[in-house]
Parts: structure tokens; sequence; C-alpha cells
């Protein structure tokens, strides 16, 4: 079946004996019968879009557009924090501390409120004021800023988005729900050609369908249930419809954040990381790349930091990695903390000195190779 889809390449899933086998195991599935069609599959064309490339720091940081929410979020959160007053080094004792644990969650609060309102496949959700940038603007970020107080959390709920730019149609806040993980690698080839690469089936084994490509031999693939990444409703209590709501051929939106960092002056290669994670890919993304480029860290310390995350609602702070102390003193600002594991599995390769450096998640079985 492999040496079957090298040969026809793509179209050896679209069309043919792959296809009637996926379209079968679909259409007589046991327990949920689906309506995936010859058609669907024949129709389906993967579309190239152009890198969104934010500048941060001495960087530029690029990394994918909408449908996927990933870059948008992880540089609104980063933007943000780089609005608020300075503060040193946000690291005690090899641990985040907590007056940057605050700033960097109250920023992701304000920053999943905008994309749960406005963030959605681009064939089908304008950007607000036309343009994606607008919601990465210093002024707008800077607005955003105002709203953080050192000394009180906004909790559960209190982020509501901004108003980057003009809209043509006015779109209700999605929900949280369930976002499930993936997995990334980073490459650099000793040509310098770099890679950025995540993938996914959504929830651990996808729909649990396995298709066999029709061969009937051992073996597989699996398919995916990305149509979890929708919005299960499509308004909300209002009527208002949801940007990422269900429609015909349109993309669901992805928390996927395939990062390339390049030196602003120069255009040199920097740092190539990404990570599984759900939702959370962006908390990891966004942290690491705070840890590797703003504090110093290499790779490897960077990816073995302790995660803490919120979606908007309550604070995950990742099982027994902090002391109790952070956890009282995240409380006392308003914040509703709670443990878990955060199971990321972030890969990264970073440019120094002495040539490039990797790191890999210890939380994960991910591996640095390499001559």
């Amino acid at each position: 079946m492999l040496e079957w889809i090298a040969d026809k390449k793509s179209s050896a899933l679209h069309t043919g004996k792959v296809a009637e086998d996926i379209v079968g195991r679909v259409q007589n599935h046991p327990g949920i019968t689906g309506t995936l069609s010859l058609e669907d599959l024949a129709s389906y064309s993967a579309k190239e879009r152009e890198a969104l490339c934010t500048d941060w720091q001495a960087y530029r940081v690029c990394g994918f557009p909408p449908p996927s929410s990933g870059h948008l979020t992880v540089m609104q959160i980063l933007g943000t924090l780089e609005q608020l007053p300075a503060i040193e080094v946000g690291l005690e004792d090899d641990l985040p501390d907590v007056e940057w644990l605050h700033r960097f969650l109250e920023a992701s609060r304000l920053a999943f409120a905008d994309r749960g309102r406005y963030i959605a496949d681009p064939d089908f959700v304008e950007a607000p004021g036309g343009d994606w940038s607008l919601m990465l603007d210093p002024g707008y970020l800077d607005e955003r800023a105002e709203l953080i107080e050192d000394g009180q959390s906004m909790g559960s709920g209190g982020a509501s988005p901004g108003n980057p730019g003009a809209l043509a149609t006015a779109w209700a806040v999605q929900p949280t729900q369930p976002e499930y993980g993936t997995s990334h690698i980073s490459i650099v080839d000793e040509h310098g050609n770099a890679l950025a690469m995540t993938s996914s089936i959504e929830q651990a084994f996808g729909a649990r369908i396995l298709s066999d490509g029709g061969t009937g031999m051992p073996g597989g693939f699996l398919l995916n249930n990305e149509l979890t990444d929708f919005s299960f409703s499509p308004t909300d209590d209002e009527g208002t419809p949801i940007a990422n709501r269900v429609e015909p051929g349109k993309r669901p939106r992805s928390s996927m954040s395939p990062t390339l960092v390049f030196d602003r002056e120069s255009d040199a290669l920097v740092a190539s990381l990404g990570s599984p994670g759900g939702a959370a890919i962006i908390h990891y993304t966004a942290r690491s790349l705070v840890a590797m480029l703003d504090w110093g860290l290499d790779a490897q310390r960077s990816l073995d930091l302790p995660h803490a995350i919120t979606l908007g609602g309550p604070v995950y702070l990742e099982a027994g990695r902090f002391p109790a102390t952070t956890l009282e003193a995240l409380r006392e600002l308003g914040h509703e903390v709670e443990e878990r594991e955060l199971t990321s599995g972030l890969q990264a390769i970073q440019q120094t000195r002495e040539g490039w450096f990797g790191g890999a998640d210890p939380r994960r079985e991910g591996v640095v190779m390499g001559d």
C-alpha cells in the first residue's frame, strides 16, 4: 500500500482502491455511519498558504496563518507581554516565578478571548479589518496589556475579546471545548534548509477507523476525527453565528504552531520548534520561545521547564512541578488553580555559536539526532 501511494502521490488517497476502501469503511461503520463519499475525496485539494511573520524583539517569528490559530495567538501572548513594564528575568530557582506566570496567564486569557471570536478558515471568515496582522498591531496589544493588573487576575471568564478592526459580520465567542494532541518534528539539513512540521489525526487513534487501502494486508493508516476542531455549536444563545462553525468545504480551526525564528538583521535561521498538545500547543510554544530567546536558556533547558496554561477559565499547572507557595500565590491573585498532567511533546533546534543544538521534550518519546 505504501508503495502504491508513493507511486501515485496524493491522488492515491483521493481516487482508486484506497479511496474506495476509506469511503466503504466510513459508510459501513457498525457504530456511527458516516456520509463521506468518493466525490468528497476526489474534490479535496491541499491549500498552500503564505506564512505569517511577526517581528518580536530582535527576531522575526514565522508560523502558519488561519485556519491555524497557533501563530496569531502565540504572538498575541508574546506581543502583549512586551507591552508591559519590564521585569527581571522571570526565573527563580530554575522555575518561572509568580510575577511572570501571572502576566503570562493574563496575556493568554486575552489572546484566547480573541481567538475564540475571530479565528477560523479565511475562505469563510474575514480577518478583523481585513488583515490578520491587525490582531498583532503594537497599538492594539498595548490596549490589551492595559487590562492586565499586577495584583489581581481577571479570573475565569474575565477576559473579553478586543476590537482589532472592523468586521463585516459580527461573530459570537466560541465556547471552550476539548482539543487533542498531535506530533511535531523540527529538522535542519546539511544545507541549512529548515522544517517545522506539526501533523495530527486529532484525538489518540483519530476516528478509530483503520484503512488498509483495500489491500487486505496487515497494517494501514488511521482516519482522523478533525471535525471536532470545529465549534460544537453553530451559534451562541442569541443566535449570533460562531466563526468556526461547521460549513461545507470549510477547514476547521487548529492550534498547531510550527514555528521558524530568524534574526531580523541578518535573516539567519535562529530556531525551529513546535509541539503537540491541543490548544495548549500555543502555551508550550510561547513559553519555549521566551525561555530560549528572552531568558537565554538552551533548547533542552527551555523544553524541560514546567508548564502553566489557561484557555480563559481555570489555570492548570503541571502536576508536581511547582512548589505549593507558587500555587497559593497565584490563588491569592485571583487565579483558579488546578494541577494536572500537561504532556507536551516539544521539539526544538536552535543555532548556537558552536553549531546546531537540539532539545526533545522529556514528557514524550522524542529524541535529538544528527551529525
